[in-house]
């Protein structure tokens, strides 16, 4: 018999590809503007130091081989997709240094920042925070993790988005203005990470519009690839 006074709620897990075992997600963070050509598309210089938003770990969407679909938030009229290499955590700490960051990582999949880009401009106008415009329902799908053995040349993996079957996003890890172990270091700062921890590690150039009936294929090199459908 359970004494607390509502439900307690469920902890998302993502799969990881290839057994029956799950991922069980503690927190998710995002990192801003971390590669060159999407700074500079969003009005940044290309190079500046890295900065962080969280989303709540009940906004990731796993997405298995069949697909997901998901419907267009409220709120918005230009909700954008960010394509992104998501890293998950086997283990955490604090102040982890760079030559040992990637000893915390347990695996890799590829994932979307959904934004509603309309409400995150408004925000940026009148200098408030913009989470209303990350952490909504369903803002976070991500595809199957891999363990990071099975894939020893993720930082040099391409990515691509298709929309609707032509390409939309495309580029390189290694494009990372701030690389996976220096994300992870400069994380382990600010907070003690967590074993579940997801991190967005940021995204290439090509966001772009959303529209209901909208299919996205979301792929990285060596990893599992992901369809969502978007309805109204």
């Amino acid at each position: 018999m359970s004494d607390h006074v509502v439900p307690a709620p469920a902890v998302p897990v993502v799969p990881v590809f290839g057994t029956a075992s799950g991922f069980p997600v503690h927190r998710i963070y995002c990192v801003g503007r971390n590669y060159a050509d999407h700074a500079i598309e969003m009005g940044g210089s290309g190079r500046e130091p890295p900065f962080f938003f969280l989303k709540p770990a009940d906004t990731v969407v796993p997405v298995g081989p069949g697909g997901h679909e998901i419907a267009y938030p409220t709120l918005t009229q230009n909700l954008h997709h960010e394509l992104e290499l998501v890293v998950a955590l086997g283990t955490g700490g604090r102040d982890i240094p760079v030559e040992r960051a990637l000893e915390h990582v347990f695996g890799y999949a590829i994932g979307l920042d959904l934004t509603r880009r309309d409400l995150q401009d408004e925000m940026k106008q009148q200098r408030r925070p913009w989470d209303i415009s990350k952490g909504f329902e369903q803002s976070a799908p991500i595809g199957p993790i891999t363990p990071a053995a099975e894939v020893p040349d993720v930082l040099q993996a391409a990515l691509r988005l298709d929309v609707n079957g032509q390409v939309r996003q495309s580029g390189n890890v290694n494009q990372m203005i701030w690389s996976v172990a220096e994300v992870i270091a400069h994380l382990s700062r600010a907070w003690v990470l967590q074993p579940g921890d997801l991190v967005y590690t940021g995204t290439p150039a090509g966001v772009g519009a959303v529209q209901p009936g909208d299919v996205l294929t979301a792929w990285g090199e060596g990893l599992a690839p992901f369809t969502l459908r978007v309805h109204a």
